[in-house]
């Protein structure tokens, strides 16, 4: 089939596009589109009605009303009404799993064409939720006949995948490339005069261990200052322990970055910090995104995670114990502190970055599934 004739439909997650998940979803509907594929996004609005969005062309965001928020997922009626009305344009479903909301949906929808399932994690937090879920999430992954993967570690290790190996593929995350402006850049390094910077960013919740890298701050010199960019639940704690350790000088919570100010960070800084602790840290994209800057990683060896396959031990950085602030600022000082091993991982990362993780590579191996999955 040519792309042209081609029509498929990104389901799952919500809009605005906010996490990793519904920005894969996202990035594949816009790559898959600029290449004639008539590729629309289909998800739960996180504010207002019923819409469609144009995007171009080929693409359209079809968000869909939303009732509640309830154990993190969007409970969206009109999902379901819709995606039955609509289902039958469709010659492919690539639903973006865990979204309990878009499987419910799809089972009642009556589809009958071929689903792809995009495994981007395990459900491991919301424990009643999956036990309600789990005959649902039994059905989806029968009724897939491709079961797409982020890193090969995530499709080894998920217990969940364990019997539908055989029908499982790697499709690795891409980004663009960051594009930091000099003197945007030179901006954020002059706020930190003579200091090497240590960047972080996500979301301040438990998983991503931001307590123990405010603790690795103690272990670091003054010559080192860390950034955490982002927002969360843990602000205030988080806030607290700085302070009551007397590292108001040493780490700074940055808040919300902008997309139009992320870029700087990551040209400024000199390595990028990812201190997750749990496997719901399943690939981290901001890794890739800081190595598309030539940036190394320190980052965590999560079990059965996909972490620290993307972060490639001693190739892009260094991966270490989870929940071990003394072995972050170890592997820190490692990177930094000896310039003929900081170019190194630079390298490395940079390389790594175009070797496996730009969008291009991702869009066009996601079309190569499909069109095997069409033979």
């Amino acid at each position: 089939m040519d792309n042209e004739n081609l029509r498929v439909l990104q389901l799952g997650k919500f809009y605005p596009v906010r996490g990793g998940v519904e920005k894969v979803a996202y990035d594949l509907m816009v790559g898959l589109s600029e290449q004639n594929v008539c590729c629309d996004m289909m998800c739960a609005a996180s504010q207002g009605g019923n819409r469609v969005i144009k995007v171009n062309s080929h693409a359209n965001v079809i968000c869909c009303r939303t009732w509640l928020k309830a154990a993190a997922t969007m409970i969206s009626p009109a999902m379901i009404f819709t995606l039955r009305k609509e289902c039958g344009s469709y010659d492919i479903i690539h639903i973006h799993h865990p979204d309990p909301m878009a499987c419910l949906a799809l089972f009642l929808s009556g589809y009958k064409g071929r689903v792809i399932l995009h495994w981007h994690s395990d459900i491991l937090k919301q424990k009643l939720l999956l036990r309600l879920y789990r005959p649902l999430q039994r059905w989806l992954l029968r009724r897939a006949e491709t079961i797409v993967g982020t890193t090969p570690v995530y499709i080894a290790g998920s217990p969940f995948l364990k019997q539908y190996r055989h029908k499982s593929v790697c499709l690795p995350i891409g980004v663009d490339r960051m594009q930091p402006d000099s003197n945007a850049v030179a901006a954020v390094r002059n706020r930190y005069p003579g200091k090497k910077i240590v960047f972080s960013l996500g979301r301040l919740v438990p998983y991503k261990g931001y307590g123990f890298l405010i603790d690795a701050a103690g272990y670091l010199s003054d010559d080192y200052v860390i950034l955490i960019g982002g927002t969360g639940s843990l602000k205030d704690e988080l806030q607290k322990r700085i302070v009551d350790a007397g590292l108001q000088e040493k780490v700074t919570l940055l808040g919300h970055v902008s997309s139009r100010d992320l870029p700087a960070y990551y040209g400024a800084c000199d390595v990028f910090c990812l201190s997750s602790i749990q496997k719901t840290e399943a690939f981290g994209i901001v890794q890739i995104e800081a190595m598309s800057c030539g940036k190394p990683v320190v980052a965590t060896d999560i079990p059965q995670s996909g972490v620290p396959w993307v972060n490639a031990h001693g190739v892009s950085g260094l991966n270490v114990t989870p929940c071990n602030a003394k072995e972050l600022a170890e592997a820190i000082k490692e990177v930094t502190e000896d310039k003929q091993r900081y170019d190194k991982y630079s390298s490395g990362a940079e390389n790594r970055y175009y070797e496996l993780f730009t969008k291009d590579l991702m869009i066009n191996k996601c079309l190569k599934i499909y069109k095997e999955y069409e033979k």
